[in-house]
Protein backbone atom coordinates (compact mmCIF):
# COMPACT_ATOMS: atom_id res chain seq x y z
CA UNK A 1 0.00 0.00 0.00
CA UNK A 2 1.57 3.26 -0.96
CA UNK A 3 2.48 6.17 1.37
CA UNK A 4 -0.73 8.43 -0.12
CA UNK A 5 -3.09 5.39 0.63
CA UNK A 6 -2.02 5.26 3.79
CA UNK A 7 -2.55 8.84 5.11
CA UNK A 8 -5.28 9.41 3.41
CA UNK A 9 -8.16 10.72 5.79
CA UNK A 10 -11.11 8.81 6.40
CA UNK A 11 -14.34 10.56 7.62
CA UNK A 12 -16.84 8.07 9.44
CA UNK A 13 -19.74 8.50 12.19
CA UNK A 14 -17.85 7.24 15.42
CA UNK A 15 -13.86 6.20 16.70
CA UNK A 16 -13.59 4.54 19.62
CA UNK A 17 -10.46 4.04 21.48
CA UNK A 18 -10.23 1.25 23.64
CA UNK A 19 -12.58 -1.69 23.48
CA UNK A 20 -12.63 -3.00 27.27
CA UNK A 21 -16.27 -3.91 27.95
CA UNK A 22 -17.11 -0.35 28.00
CA UNK A 23 -15.96 1.01 24.57
CA UNK A 24 -16.74 -2.98 23.14
CA UNK A 25 -20.58 -2.28 24.21
CA UNK A 26 -20.89 1.03 22.74
CA UNK A 27 -19.00 0.08 19.36
CA UNK A 28 -21.62 -2.72 18.87
CA UNK A 29 -24.41 -0.88 19.95
CA UNK A 30 -23.64 2.26 17.89
CA UNK A 31 -22.94 -0.27 14.91
CA UNK A 32 -25.96 -2.17 14.85
CA UNK A 33 -28.13 1.29 15.00
CA UNK A 34 -26.40 1.94 11.47
CA UNK A 35 -23.69 4.12 11.99
CA UNK A 36 -20.38 3.79 10.28
CA UNK A 37 -17.68 2.92 13.37
CA UNK A 38 -14.44 2.37 13.72
CA UNK A 39 -13.18 0.36 16.97
CA UNK A 40 -9.40 -0.01 17.89
CA UNK A 41 -7.68 -1.36 20.26
CA UNK A 42 -3.83 -2.14 20.99
CA UNK A 43 -3.92 -5.10 22.78
CA UNK A 44 -7.04 -7.43 23.11
CA UNK A 45 -10.86 -6.63 22.29
CA UNK A 46 -12.58 -7.37 25.76
CA UNK A 47 -9.84 -5.66 27.33
CA UNK A 48 -8.67 -6.57 30.99
CA UNK A 49 -11.71 -7.77 32.46
CA UNK A 50 -12.00 -11.35 30.26
CA UNK A 51 -8.35 -11.76 29.67
CA UNK A 52 -6.55 -10.70 32.89
CA UNK A 53 -9.12 -9.96 35.56
CA UNK A 54 -12.79 -10.58 36.45
CA UNK A 55 -13.51 -14.02 34.43
CA UNK A 56 -10.01 -15.79 35.16
CA UNK A 57 -9.31 -14.43 38.53
CA UNK A 58 -13.12 -15.83 39.30
CA UNK A 59 -12.13 -18.66 38.04
CA UNK A 60 -9.39 -19.51 40.41
CA UNK A 61 -11.38 -18.15 43.12
CA UNK A 62 -13.65 -20.94 42.21
CA UNK A 63 -10.92 -23.51 42.44
CA UNK A 64 -9.59 -22.13 45.66
CA UNK A 65 -13.17 -22.39 47.15
CA UNK A 66 -14.08 -25.84 45.91
CA UNK A 67 -10.72 -26.43 47.92
CA UNK A 68 -11.95 -24.82 51.56
CA UNK A 69 -15.40 -26.04 51.17
CA UNK A 70 -14.29 -29.89 50.66
CA UNK A 71 -11.87 -29.26 53.77
CA UNK A 72 -14.65 -28.26 55.63
CA UNK A 73 -16.82 -31.17 55.03
CA UNK A 74 -14.93 -32.94 57.32
CA UNK A 75 -16.81 -31.00 60.16
CA UNK A 76 -19.82 -31.90 58.05
CA UNK A 77 -19.71 -35.08 57.03
CA UNK A 78 -17.44 -37.21 57.99
CA UNK A 79 -13.38 -37.99 56.87
CA UNK A 80 -12.28 -36.09 53.69
CA UNK A 81 -8.96 -36.44 51.71
CA UNK A 82 -8.30 -33.51 49.76
CA UNK A 83 -5.40 -32.93 47.05
CA UNK A 84 -4.78 -29.90 45.39
CA UNK A 85 -3.92 -29.53 41.95
CA UNK A 86 -3.45 -26.10 39.90
CA UNK A 87 -3.26 -27.98 36.72
CA UNK A 88 -7.28 -28.01 36.31
CA UNK A 89 -7.43 -23.90 36.75
CA UNK A 90 -5.02 -23.54 34.37
CA UNK A 91 -6.70 -25.18 31.53
CA UNK A 92 -9.95 -24.00 32.04
CA UNK A 93 -8.43 -20.09 32.31
CA UNK A 94 -6.48 -20.80 29.10
CA UNK A 95 -9.24 -22.82 27.38
CA UNK A 96 -12.88 -21.47 28.68
CA UNK A 97 -11.96 -17.87 29.53
CA UNK A 98 -9.41 -16.65 27.27
CA UNK A 99 -9.06 -19.12 24.09
CA UNK A 100 -5.47 -18.82 24.80
CA UNK A 101 -5.37 -15.21 25.24
CA UNK A 102 -6.93 -14.90 21.70
CA UNK A 103 -9.08 -12.54 20.73
CA UNK A 104 -10.43 -14.03 17.21
CA UNK A 105 -14.04 -14.21 18.42
CA UNK A 106 -14.63 -11.04 20.09
CA UNK A 107 -12.85 -9.48 17.20
CA UNK A 108 -15.38 -11.51 14.93
CA UNK A 109 -18.84 -10.55 16.89
CA UNK A 110 -18.12 -6.49 16.84
CA UNK A 111 -17.02 -6.74 12.79
CA UNK A 112 -20.36 -9.13 13.17
CA UNK A 113 -22.42 -6.21 14.06
CA UNK A 114 -20.82 -3.44 11.42
CA UNK A 115 -18.01 -1.81 12.92
CA UNK A 116 -14.77 -1.95 11.20
CA UNK A 117 -11.95 -3.18 14.11
CA UNK A 118 -8.25 -2.55 13.92
CA UNK A 119 -5.34 -3.53 16.45
CA UNK A 120 -3.51 -0.70 16.68
CA UNK A 121 -2.28 2.49 18.62
CA UNK A 122 -4.57 5.52 18.71
CA UNK A 123 -4.23 9.16 19.41
CA UNK A 124 -6.71 12.16 18.95
CA UNK A 125 -5.33 14.84 16.27
CA UNK A 126 -7.65 17.55 16.82
CA UNK A 127 -11.36 17.75 17.40
CA UNK A 128 -13.29 14.41 15.98
CA UNK A 129 -9.92 13.66 14.69
CA UNK A 130 -7.89 10.63 15.13
CA UNK A 131 -4.64 8.85 14.12
CA UNK A 132 -4.00 5.37 14.40
CA UNK A 133 -0.96 2.95 14.14
CA UNK A 134 -1.47 -0.59 13.26
CA UNK A 135 0.66 -3.42 13.71
CA UNK A 136 1.86 -3.11 10.18
CA UNK A 137 3.52 0.07 10.69
CA UNK A 138 0.68 2.09 8.40
CA UNK A 139 -0.93 4.22 9.50
CA UNK A 140 -5.03 5.51 9.14
CA UNK A 141 -6.91 9.13 9.70
CA UNK A 142 -9.98 9.78 10.99
CA UNK A 143 -12.65 12.27 11.20
CA UNK A 144 -15.52 11.43 13.07
CA UNK A 145 -18.81 12.79 11.71
CA UNK A 146 -20.65 11.87 15.41
CA UNK A 147 -17.54 12.02 17.69
CA UNK A 148 -14.89 10.21 19.41
CA UNK A 149 -15.25 7.46 22.70
CA UNK A 150 -12.02 7.00 24.70
CA UNK A 151 -12.33 3.75 26.69
CA UNK A 152 -8.32 3.34 27.51
CA UNK A 153 -8.69 1.46 30.72
CA UNK A 154 -5.61 1.12 32.94
CA UNK A 155 -2.93 -1.15 33.82
CA UNK A 156 -1.03 -2.31 36.64
CA UNK A 157 1.00 0.18 38.69
CA UNK A 158 4.15 -0.22 40.04
CA UNK A 159 5.60 1.21 43.39
CA UNK A 160 8.86 2.75 43.49
CA UNK A 161 10.90 0.54 44.93
CA UNK A 162 14.81 0.00 44.52
CA UNK A 163 15.70 -3.10 42.95
CA UNK A 164 12.14 -3.70 42.02
CA UNK A 165 12.26 -2.65 38.20
CA UNK A 166 13.92 -5.02 36.00
CA UNK A 167 12.79 -8.27 38.16
CA UNK A 168 10.62 -10.85 36.93
CA UNK A 169 7.66 -10.04 39.46
CA UNK A 170 4.08 -10.90 38.51
CA UNK A 171 1.30 -8.42 38.29
CA UNK A 172 -2.26 -10.02 37.61
CA UNK A 173 -1.81 -10.56 34.35
CA UNK A 174 0.94 -12.96 34.68
CA UNK A 175 -0.90 -14.56 37.81
CA UNK A 176 -3.54 -15.53 35.77
CA UNK A 177 -1.35 -17.02 33.10
CA UNK A 178 0.50 -19.29 35.89
CA UNK A 179 1.08 -23.19 35.65
CA UNK A 180 1.30 -23.99 39.00
CA UNK A 181 0.75 -22.74 42.41
CA UNK A 182 4.48 -21.27 43.93
CA UNK A 183 5.92 -22.85 46.72
CA UNK A 184 5.85 -19.26 48.37
CA UNK A 185 4.92 -15.95 47.75
CA UNK A 186 5.41 -12.64 48.71
CA UNK A 187 1.93 -10.39 47.44
CA UNK A 188 2.89 -6.50 47.82
CA UNK A 189 -0.79 -4.68 48.07
CA UNK A 190 -3.91 -4.99 50.19
CA UNK A 191 -6.72 -3.92 47.79
CA UNK A 192 -9.15 -6.05 46.12
CA UNK A 193 -6.76 -7.89 43.95
CA UNK A 194 -3.97 -8.67 46.41
CA UNK A 195 -6.61 -10.19 49.00
CA UNK A 196 -8.03 -12.53 46.27
CA UNK A 197 -5.16 -13.86 44.94
CA UNK A 198 -3.53 -14.27 48.02
CA UNK A 199 -6.24 -16.74 49.17
CA UNK A 200 -6.27 -18.28 46.18
CA UNK A 201 -2.73 -19.54 46.33
CA UNK A 202 -2.75 -20.09 49.74
CA UNK A 203 -5.95 -22.61 49.70
CA UNK A 204 -3.49 -24.21 46.84
CA UNK A 205 -0.61 -24.69 49.29
CA UNK A 206 1.67 -21.80 48.77
CA UNK A 207 2.82 -19.74 51.97
CA UNK A 208 1.94 -16.25 51.44
CA UNK A 209 2.89 -13.25 52.82
CA UNK A 210 0.81 -10.24 52.10
CA UNK A 211 1.96 -6.75 52.39
CA UNK A 212 -0.01 -3.87 53.02
CA UNK A 213 1.43 0.11 52.65
CA UNK A 214 -1.75 1.40 54.67
CA UNK A 215 -2.97 0.18 58.02
CA UNK A 216 -5.84 -2.06 57.08
CA UNK A 217 -6.53 -4.53 54.10
CA UNK A 218 -9.44 -2.97 51.82
CA UNK A 219 -8.90 0.27 52.81
CA UNK A 220 -12.39 2.18 50.84
CA UNK A 221 -13.94 -0.49 52.85
CA UNK A 222 -15.89 -0.70 56.19
CA UNK A 223 -12.77 -1.10 58.82
CA UNK A 224 -15.31 -3.82 60.45
CA UNK A 225 -15.25 -5.50 56.64
CA UNK A 226 -11.30 -5.56 57.06
CA UNK A 227 -11.07 -7.13 60.32
CA UNK A 228 -12.99 -9.69 59.12
CA UNK A 229 -11.31 -10.27 56.04
CA UNK A 230 -7.70 -10.51 57.91
CA UNK A 231 -8.89 -13.12 60.12
CA UNK A 232 -9.95 -14.86 57.20
CA UNK A 233 -6.84 -14.35 55.18
CA UNK A 234 -4.94 -15.30 59.10
CA UNK A 235 -7.06 -18.97 59.13
CA UNK A 236 -6.40 -19.82 55.75
CA UNK A 237 -2.90 -19.52 56.75
CA UNK A 238 -1.91 -15.98 54.71
CA UNK A 239 0.67 -13.74 57.10
CA UNK A 240 -0.77 -10.47 57.17
CA UNK A 241 1.89 -7.19 57.49
CA UNK A 242 -0.19 -4.26 57.47
CA UNK A 243 1.91 -0.84 57.51
CA UNK A 244 4.33 -2.59 55.53
CA UNK A 245 6.84 -0.16 53.90
CA UNK A 246 9.04 -2.08 51.70
CA UNK A 247 12.56 -0.20 50.87
CA UNK A 248 14.30 -2.83 48.61
CA UNK A 249 13.43 -5.45 46.61
CA UNK A 250 16.41 -7.90 44.89
CA UNK A 251 16.09 -11.18 42.91
CA UNK A 252 18.99 -14.16 43.31
CA UNK A 253 18.78 -17.99 42.18
CA UNK A 254 14.83 -17.90 41.67
CA UNK A 255 13.86 -16.06 44.57
CA UNK A 256 12.93 -12.78 45.60
CA UNK A 257 13.61 -10.91 49.19
CA UNK A 258 11.63 -7.64 50.13
CA UNK A 259 13.35 -5.72 53.19
CA UNK A 260 11.13 -4.31 55.75
CA UNK A 261 13.31 -1.88 57.99
CA UNK A 262 15.26 -4.67 59.70
CA UNK A 263 13.14 -7.68 58.22
CA UNK A 264 13.66 -9.87 55.21
CA UNK A 265 10.69 -11.43 53.68
CA UNK A 266 11.37 -14.18 51.09
CA UNK A 267 9.38 -15.91 48.19
CA UNK A 268 9.59 -17.56 45.20
CA UNK A 269 7.13 -15.10 43.44
CA UNK A 270 6.41 -11.63 44.01
CA UNK A 271 2.89 -10.23 43.25
CA UNK A 272 2.62 -6.87 42.78
CA UNK A 273 -0.58 -5.73 43.69
CA UNK A 274 -0.35 -2.00 44.14
CA UNK A 275 -2.96 0.05 42.70
CA UNK A 276 -3.06 0.90 38.69
CA UNK A 277 -2.16 3.83 36.72
CA UNK A 278 -4.63 5.26 33.85
CA UNK A 279 -3.67 4.74 30.66
CA UNK A 280 -3.88 8.74 29.49
CA UNK A 281 -0.53 9.30 28.46
CA UNK A 282 -0.22 9.02 24.41
CA UNK A 283 -3.65 9.66 23.68
CA UNK A 284 -3.05 13.19 22.58
CA UNK A 285 -5.78 14.66 24.81
CA UNK A 286 -3.70 17.79 24.50
CA UNK A 287 -5.00 18.41 21.28
CA UNK A 288 -8.58 18.78 22.73
CA UNK A 289 -7.44 20.78 25.30
CA UNK A 290 -7.42 18.04 28.56
CA UNK A 291 -4.73 17.61 30.66
CA UNK A 292 -2.82 14.46 29.85
CA UNK A 293 -1.48 14.04 32.79
CA UNK A 294 -4.03 14.17 34.89
CA UNK A 295 -5.05 10.63 36.94
CA UNK A 296 -8.59 11.03 35.67
CA UNK A 297 -11.03 12.88 33.29
CA UNK A 298 -13.32 15.03 34.00
CA UNK A 299 -17.10 14.34 32.74
CA UNK A 300 -20.31 15.08 32.88
CA UNK A 301 -23.27 13.59 33.44
CA UNK A 302 -23.51 11.93 29.47
CA UNK A 303 -20.25 10.92 29.96
CA UNK A 304 -18.52 14.13 27.56
CA UNK A 305 -15.24 15.29 28.09
CA UNK A 306 -14.95 17.46 25.51
CA UNK A 307 -16.37 18.79 22.03
CA UNK A 308 -16.88 15.26 20.10
CA UNK A 309 -15.65 13.42 23.13
CA UNK A 310 -16.74 10.97 25.17
CA UNK A 311 -14.87 9.02 28.11
CA UNK A 312 -15.81 5.79 30.05
CA UNK A 313 -14.42 3.60 32.23
CA UNK A 314 -12.21 3.02 34.62
CA UNK A 315 -10.23 6.75 33.74
CA UNK A 316 -13.14 8.39 34.77
CA UNK A 317 -12.76 8.42 38.09
CA UNK A 318 -16.60 6.98 39.45
CA UNK A 319 -15.33 3.57 40.20
CA UNK A 320 -12.75 1.25 38.73
CA UNK A 321 -14.96 -1.75 38.09
CA UNK A 322 -16.79 -3.18 35.04
CA UNK A 323 -20.27 -3.05 35.96
CA UNK A 324 -19.63 0.98 36.07
CA UNK A 325 -18.15 1.03 32.48
CA UNK A 326 -20.63 -0.78 31.13
CA UNK A 327 -23.50 1.50 32.69
CA UNK A 328 -21.84 4.52 31.57
CA UNK A 329 -21.22 3.02 28.04
CA UNK A 330 -25.40 2.86 28.01
CA UNK A 331 -25.38 6.28 28.93
CA UNK A 332 -22.85 7.42 26.51
CA UNK A 333 -24.54 5.38 23.75
CA UNK A 334 -27.92 7.34 24.05
CA UNK A 335 -25.85 10.70 23.86
CA UNK A 336 -24.44 9.22 20.84
CA UNK A 337 -27.27 8.64 19.31
CA UNK A 338 -28.92 11.67 20.14
CA UNK A 339 -31.68 9.28 22.07
CA UNK A 340 -33.66 10.11 25.70
CA UNK A 341 -32.42 8.38 28.81
CA UNK A 342 -31.50 8.89 32.47
CA UNK A 343 -28.21 10.93 32.93
CA UNK A 344 -25.10 8.83 34.86
CA UNK A 345 -25.92 9.21 38.75
CA UNK A 346 -23.00 7.25 41.33
CA UNK A 347 -24.43 7.19 44.36
CA UNK A 348 -25.51 3.71 44.52
CA UNK A 349 -22.62 2.42 42.76
CA UNK A 350 -21.99 -1.62 44.28
CA UNK A 351 -18.35 -3.39 44.66
CA UNK A 352 -17.73 -6.83 45.04
CA UNK A 353 -14.07 -8.54 46.57
CA UNK A 354 -14.77 -12.15 46.05
CA UNK A 355 -12.72 -13.14 48.65
CA UNK A 356 -14.12 -15.66 51.26
CA UNK A 357 -16.44 -14.39 52.67
CA UNK A 358 -17.21 -11.89 50.34
CA UNK A 359 -16.87 -8.31 51.11
CA UNK A 360 -19.72 -6.05 49.53
CA UNK A 361 -20.61 -2.82 49.25
CA UNK A 362 -22.77 -0.11 48.23
CA UNK A 363 -23.02 3.91 48.12
CA UNK A 364 -21.17 5.64 51.22
CA UNK A 365 -19.49 4.17 53.94
CA UNK A 366 -20.43 5.42 57.75
CA UNK A 367 -17.11 7.52 57.21
CA UNK A 368 -18.04 9.00 54.08
CA UNK A 369 -21.55 9.85 54.79
CA UNK A 370 -20.05 11.64 57.85
CA UNK A 371 -17.46 13.82 55.98
CA UNK A 372 -20.23 14.50 53.48
CA UNK A 373 -21.81 16.22 56.72
CA UNK A 374 -25.17 14.03 57.14
CA UNK A 375 -26.60 13.51 60.45
CA UNK A 376 -25.51 9.06 60.52
CA UNK A 377 -26.76 6.23 62.02
CA UNK A 378 -25.75 2.80 61.67
CA UNK A 379 -26.95 -0.43 62.53
CA UNK A 380 -25.16 -4.09 62.28
CA UNK A 381 -25.27 -7.50 63.07
CA UNK A 382 -22.68 -10.67 62.62
CA UNK A 383 -23.67 -12.93 60.21
CA UNK A 384 -22.54 -15.80 62.39
CA UNK A 385 -25.58 -14.74 64.58
CA UNK A 386 -28.19 -15.15 61.72
CA UNK A 387 -30.51 -18.07 61.30
CA UNK A 388 -28.73 -19.49 57.95
CA UNK A 389 -25.28 -18.75 59.50
CA UNK A 390 -25.71 -21.11 62.82
CA UNK A 391 -27.33 -23.33 60.17
CA UNK A 392 -24.29 -22.96 57.40
CA UNK A 393 -21.54 -23.31 59.95
CA UNK A 394 -17.88 -23.09 59.04
CA UNK A 395 -17.56 -20.45 56.66
CA UNK A 396 -20.30 -17.81 57.46
CA UNK A 397 -18.43 -15.58 58.86
CA UNK A 398 -19.24 -11.83 57.87
CA UNK A 399 -22.04 -8.98 58.71
CA UNK A 400 -24.41 -6.59 57.74
CA UNK A 401 -23.78 -2.99 58.61
CA UNK A 402 -26.14 -0.59 56.81
CA UNK A 403 -25.90 3.67 56.94
CA UNK A 404 -28.37 5.57 57.11
CA UNK A 405 -29.30 9.43 56.52
CA UNK A 406 -31.15 9.88 59.80
CA UNK A 407 -32.86 13.26 58.45
CA UNK A 408 -34.14 11.42 55.65
CA UNK A 409 -34.46 8.12 56.67
CA UNK A 410 -33.28 6.32 54.08
CA UNK A 411 -30.26 4.35 53.52
CA UNK A 412 -27.18 5.86 51.95
CA UNK A 413 -24.79 2.55 52.35
CA UNK A 414 -24.73 -0.69 52.97
CA UNK A 415 -21.82 -3.38 53.71
CA UNK A 416 -22.29 -7.27 53.51
CA UNK A 417 -19.26 -9.91 54.45
CA UNK A 418 -20.26 -13.66 54.10
CA UNK A 419 -20.95 -16.36 51.76
CA UNK A 420 -22.38 -15.04 48.91
CA UNK A 421 -22.10 -11.41 50.35
CA UNK A 422 -22.50 -10.12 46.89
CA UNK A 423 -25.86 -11.45 46.08
CA UNK A 424 -27.07 -10.43 49.72
CA UNK A 425 -26.02 -6.82 49.09
CA UNK A 426 -28.66 -6.83 45.55
CA UNK A 427 -31.06 -5.59 48.33
CA UNK A 428 -29.38 -3.38 49.96
CA UNK A 429 -28.36 -1.85 46.29
CA UNK A 430 -31.78 -1.46 45.57
CA UNK A 431 -32.66 0.21 48.55
CA UNK A 432 -29.92 2.60 48.56
CA UNK A 433 -30.55 3.17 44.29
CA UNK A 434 -34.43 4.13 45.17
CA UNK A 435 -33.96 5.83 48.46
CA UNK A 436 -36.51 3.46 50.08
CA UNK A 437 -37.63 4.80 53.46
CA UNK A 438 -36.14 2.52 55.78
CA UNK A 439 -39.35 1.75 57.81
CA UNK A 440 -40.62 0.49 54.61
CA UNK A 441 -37.74 -1.71 54.28
CA UNK A 442 -38.63 -2.55 58.17
CA UNK A 443 -41.99 -3.79 56.99
CA UNK A 444 -40.71 -6.57 54.49
CA UNK A 445 -41.31 -10.04 54.95
CA UNK A 446 -37.46 -11.77 54.89
CA UNK A 447 -37.48 -15.18 54.00
CA UNK A 448 -36.44 -17.91 57.25
CA UNK A 449 -33.74 -19.28 56.88
CA UNK A 450 -31.75 -16.75 54.79
CA UNK A 451 -28.38 -14.95 55.04
CA UNK A 452 -30.22 -11.92 53.84
CA UNK A 453 -32.41 -12.12 56.54
CA UNK A 454 -29.81 -10.73 58.24
CA UNK A 455 -30.22 -7.32 56.61
CA UNK A 456 -33.62 -7.51 59.21
CA UNK A 457 -31.15 -7.67 62.22
CA UNK A 458 -28.99 -4.65 60.71
CA UNK A 459 -31.97 -2.67 60.23
CA UNK A 460 -33.16 -3.19 63.72
CA UNK A 461 -29.79 -2.47 65.12
CA UNK A 462 -30.16 1.22 63.66
CA UNK A 463 -32.71 2.61 66.50
CA UNK A 464 -30.39 1.38 69.47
Amino acid sequence: MSTQEQEQEHEVDLVVVGLGPGGEALATGAAQAGLDVVAVDKHLVGGECPYYGCIPSKMMLRAADGLAEARRAGTLAGDVEVTASWAPVARRIREEATDDWDDSVAVRRLADAGATVHHGTARLDGVRRVVVELRDGSTRRYTARRGVVLNPGTRPAAPPVAGLEGTPYWTNRDAVRATEAPASMVVVGGGPIGCELAQVFARFGTRVTLLQHGARLLPHDEPEASAVLERALADDGVRVVTGAEPSEVSYADGGFTVTLGEERVTGDRLLVAAGRTPNLDGLGLETVGLDPTARSVEVDERLRAAEGLWVLGDVTGKGAYTHVSMYQSAVALRDVLERDGAPASYHAVPHVTFTDPEVAGVGMTEQQARDAGLRVRTGSTAMEQSSRGFVHGPGATGLVKVVEDADRGVLVGATVVGPAGGEVLGALAVAVHAAVPVEVLRTMVYAYPTFHRAIESALADLGI
